[in-house]
């Protein structure tokens, strides 16, 4: 699953965080995955999916001294073996807080190494900025910093990237034999808590190297006309479709 929580920090009125908890909660429960990539988490809120889901691993960086950090977290399955991790800003200087050129914000990438049983697998958590060309350069960047790890694993990428199907940067990963479930539906994921049809498909699964999509779907669930986020949530299901790599 992919989901942009909506920061919890935001005057959103009657769709404030202590409102939208206990929906996203309900959410979270409804419909389990071995792997959920957040996005927009405030501290508060990385506790509060930490609690609420206790049998999940967690993975990314916050900092707690910043009230108003963003955290990008991949959340797992206690099934799953988390072999290594790292976290990475997209930018030229990856490893310390910084942005790219023309980005408004620090965006970030996480990525985790998991194993079970015999299988193994590469998931990438990310968040875009707005700019078409910031959006291609991170593309790029995540590509790069899959490199960090084995090669040839089967790889997910979770996150919101602020661009629909067919943009450059959607092009790059299509480049690199990248499948976007639902990439040729009409799809919205943003609707900005109103919950119509924007056509906004920004929120997105992505994945190679022997995987298969056998289910997928957009969480439009709402409680009492109240949503979970401004985003829907994105879920998928996959099969192997050969024998994992084994480093």
């Amino acid at each position: 699953m992919t989901f942009n929580l909506r920061f919890g920090l935001a005057k959103d009125g009657p769709h404030a965080w202590e409102y939208r908890k206990p929906l996203v909660e309900k959410i979270l429960k409804t419909y389990p995955c071995d792997f959920i990539g957040f996005q927009e988490v405030n501290h508060f809120q990385a506790e509060f999916l930490t609690k609420s889901l206790m049998r999940y691993g967690h993975i990314g960086w916050y900092n707690k001294e910043v009230e108003w950090w963003q955290n990008t977290l991949i959340l797992f399955d206690a099934s799953w073996e988390c072999l290594g991790h790292r976290h990475f800003f997209l930018s030229h200087t990856p490893d310390i807080p910084s942005r790219l050129p023309g980005s408004r914000w620090p965006r970030q990438c996480v990525i985790g190494w998991f194993k079970k049983r015999n299988r193994h697998l590469l998931i990438a958590n990310t968040h875009f900025d707005f700019k078409s060309e910031v959006q291609q350069k991170s593309a790029g960047l995540v590509m790069d910093f899959f490199k960090r790890f084995p090669e040839g694993i089967p790889q997910i990428i979770t996150g919101d990237f602020n661009t629909t199907p067919g943009s450059p940067a959607h092009r790059c990963f299509k480049s690199r034999r990248f499948g976007l479930v639902m990439e040729d539906k009409p799809v919205t994921t943003f609707h900005d808590f109103t919950g119509k049809e924007t056509g906004l498909h920004i929120d997105w699964i992505l994945y190679r190297n022997g995987l298969t999509p056998i289910s997928e779907q957009v969480i439009q669930d709402s409680f009492n006309g109240c949503f979970p986020s401004d985003h829907y949530p994105v879920r998928a299901g996959f099969t192997w479709t050969k024998q994992a790599h084994k480093p």
